[in-house]
C-alpha cells in the first residue's frame, strides 16, 4: 500500500528535486488538474443529458435563471 504524504512532507521532498525536475512535476500536475476537470465537466453533461432525457429540465428565461442564482 502506498504511503500517504503529508502536503508538507511533498512540498519538502519537491525542494529536494533538480529545478527542471521541478518544472516537470508542475506540467504533470497541471496536466493532471486539466484532465480531472474534463472529466468532471464529462461527468455534469452526461448527467445533464440524462435529466433532460427523463424530463427534469424546465425551459427558462435569462432573468429567472439569474433570479435562481441570486437567491
Amino acid at each position: 500500500m502506498a504511503k500517504v504524504l503529508q502536503f508538507g512532507e511533498v512540498l519538502e521532498a519537491a525542494d529536494c528535486l533538480s529545478h527542471e525536475e521541478q518544472e516537470e512535476l508542475i506540467n504533470i500536475l497541471h496536466r493532471r488538474l486539466a484532465q480531472a476537470a474534463r472529466q468532471r465537466l464529462v461527468a455534469e453533461i452526461t448527467e445533464s443529458r440524462q435529466e433532460f432525457v427523463e424530463g427534469r429540465c424546465v425551459p427558462t428565461t435569462p432573468v429567472e435563471l439569474m433570479r435562481e442564482i441570486m437567491k
